[in-house]
């Protein structure tokens, strides 16, 4: 670097440093008009902002307050999950996208790099911000039963589900909850104004119904926060409650309800079967699975727990299993019925669903009875293929 370039470059670093003081003095720069342009300009697809006291009355193990006393606001963004990831499902041909390009995609591998830089922007105004992704592999969740708070459970540990036994982890002080904090980014969603949540249990809101995840900034900056959502998506008068008739394993149920408060509403939504659920998900239904082919398929998609299970034949995908059954009921049909009824502002030039539905039919054989067709002449082979 020469002598001159040098002056340049540390007369170029001086300007940067006192525009960033001069920012941060100015809290008025600061605004959460500001906030969600950058989000979206990160990537994010929907922003909302909510403040912490609309979490009043949550349990300590789900409240986000706990992970940061001090914080005045909750900055929720949204990620919609592509349309296209359902189309090799819908049509039975290409599964990988839902997972790779979609929900675990999203989680792992887009979220995490959109809040890096989305966080820059609150430090550099001199703000302290928390970037919470939707994973929690940590989370201390074993002790909370998921047909009161309903879904996002997918990954607990079913060894230890259900028991507390101070083995995983310690509250730090009295009064602490045990580390580490899980609350559900869909309630977050909610307190932000992005929209409602579904008799299904799963989020929709205006932008994409049921097609997106969600990822969270907790700072101790004081922002604007939205309203709460006044519309209606959900009606389940109209669409005769699809998702419960469309869910494969029919987990969700059509009387027994879940009830929360928060941000001063109650809220409430279908009690989830989880064991079902899980079983389903990840390819335990045969009607919804054309990779289980022989009767061994169909004990190793089911065996329990289902840890096991999915890692059978087809290994999880960025540390998650499968999405086999293409989640039929509480997303597919739920995009469909929105859609068909156009409540929604992402549209389309083609309504998503062309055809019936297709299933898997005829009998499961066993592996040595598939391996003794293999070795029948071609013709015999159609034959018995066509029975």
């Amino acid at each position: 670097m020469s002598r001159l370039s040098r002056r340049q470059f540390l007369a170029s670093t001086m300007l940067t440093a006192t525009a960033l003081s001069s920012c941060q003095a100015n809290n008025k720069t600061f605004s959460a008009k500001k906030v969600k342009d950058y989000a979206l300009m990160c990537g994010a697809d929907i922003v909302g902002i909510t403040s912490m006291d609309r979490f009043e009355g949550i349990p300590k193990l789900l409240d986000p307050r706990n992970i940061f006393p001090e914080a005045k606001s909750m900055i929720v963004l949204g990620f919609r999950l592509l349309r296209g990831n359902f189309r090799g499902i819908e049509e039975g041909t290409f599964f990988s996208a839902y997972n790779i390009m979609g929900h675990e995609g999203v989680r792992w591998v887009f979220q995490p790099v959109t809040l890096w830089n989305f966080t820059k922007l609150i430090e550099n105004e001199g703000y302290e911000a928390i970037p919470i992704p939707d994973n929690f592999p940590w989370s201390n969740i074993d002790n909370l039963n998921p047909d009161e708070i309903g879904t996002d459970f997918i990954n607990v540990n079913p060894s230890t589900f259900g028991k507390i036994d101070g083995n995983f982890s310690r509250p730090v002080s009295e009064g602490k909850p045990y580390p580490d904090v899980f609350f559900q980014l869909k309630v977050a969603a909610f307190c932000a104004g992005l929209g409602e949540i579904g008799y299904s249990g799963t989020f929709l809101t205006p932008e994409f119904g049921p097609r997106q995840m969600f990822a969270a900034v907790i700072t101790d900056a004081v922002l604007e926060p939205d309203p709460l959502f006044t519309g209606k998506l959900c009606e389940k008068d109209k669409c005769k409650m699809i998702c419960v008739k469309d869910c494969p394993s029919h987990a969700i149920s059509e009387k027994e309800m879940v009830k929360i408060k928060v941000a001063g509403k109650e809220l409430e939504w279908a009690r989830l079967d989880f064991n079902k659920c899980s079983v389903s998900f990840h390819g335990g239904d045969k009607e919804y699975n054309p990779f289980m082919v022989t009767t061994e398929d169909e004990k190793g998609f089911t065996e329990q727990p289902y840890t096991k299970s999915r890692r059978y034949k087809m290994p999880p995908v960025y540390w998650y299993g499968r999405a086999i059954e293409g989640m039929r009921g509480c997303q597919m049909a739920c995009m469909i019925h929105l859609e068909e009824q156009k409540k929604l502002k992402n549209v389309f030039k083609t309504q998503f669903r062309q055809k019936a539905p297709w299933r898997m039919k005829g009998k499961l054989k066993s592996k040595a009875e598939l391996e003794a067709i293999i070795k029948q002449p071609e013709e015999k082979r159609k034959k018995i293929d066509e029975q």
